[in-house]
């Protein structure tokens, strides 16, 4: 059976957003600045030699636009050999492959490729997923690699509604930038006494 982590980059206020995904968000990529050769050996190791993706339509036409004319990198040939499992309402308009549409039960889709034999799975960005994954308990670990930064605006990590959890430190590694990658395995329900 296939693990999923979901990895995301973060503001010290919960915000993952970056530019390309709303005209009226001020920051472009904030992230940026904190960009490392320390920072990118560590998400190459988070991600593994070899994964599949999970991402939601937006992220994938994101991505979409730039991965595949990248520069050859371990980063962008990883990104670009993995198959891209999409939730998407729009499957004949996928391009970038190899892919697959999750189907029109995103939870069911999840539960199936998890089922299959194949590397772990990966979901980055992909917000509207996140909560998605952690309230039918799809989601393994969450790797939070979060920004010495507040922004104050922007899409959050977590929406509201997200059901309460538990979550367990497994590892937590600090960048020369001030960037901190927490690793977390995923508990159970929140517990308040």
């Amino acid at each position: 059976m296939r693990k999923l982590k979901i990895i995301e980059h973060i503001s010290l206020d919960g915000v993952i957003q970056v530019s390309g995904e709303d005209g009226n968000f001020p920051y472009g990529d904030w992230t940026a600045p904190y960009r490392t050769p320390a920072g990118r050996d560590a998400m190459l190791a988070a991600h593994g030699e070899s994964f599949d993706l999970v991402l939601g339509r937006r992220t994938y036409d994101a991505w979409s636009a730039f991965w595949p004319q990248a520069p050859s990198s371990p980063f962008a040939d990883r990104l670009n050999a993995a198959t891209k499992f999409i939730a998407t309402h729009r499957p004949e308009s996928l391009q970038w492959g190899p892919f697959e549409d999750l189907g029109p039960d995103i939870v069911d889709g999840i539960r199936r490729i998890k089922s299959q034999d194949g590397p772990d799975l990966i979901l980055s960005g992909s917000s509207t997923l996140t909560s998605t994954l952690l309230e039918h308990v799809l989601a393994d670990e969450v790797l939070l690699i979060v920004y010495p930064a507040l922004l104050g605006t922007g899409k959050r990590f977590f929406a509201d509604g997200t059901p309460a959890r538990r979550f367990e430190l497994v590892s937590s590694q600090s960048m020369p930038s001030g960037i901190i990658l927490s690793a977390y395995q995923v508990a159970g329900p929140l517990k308040t006494e």
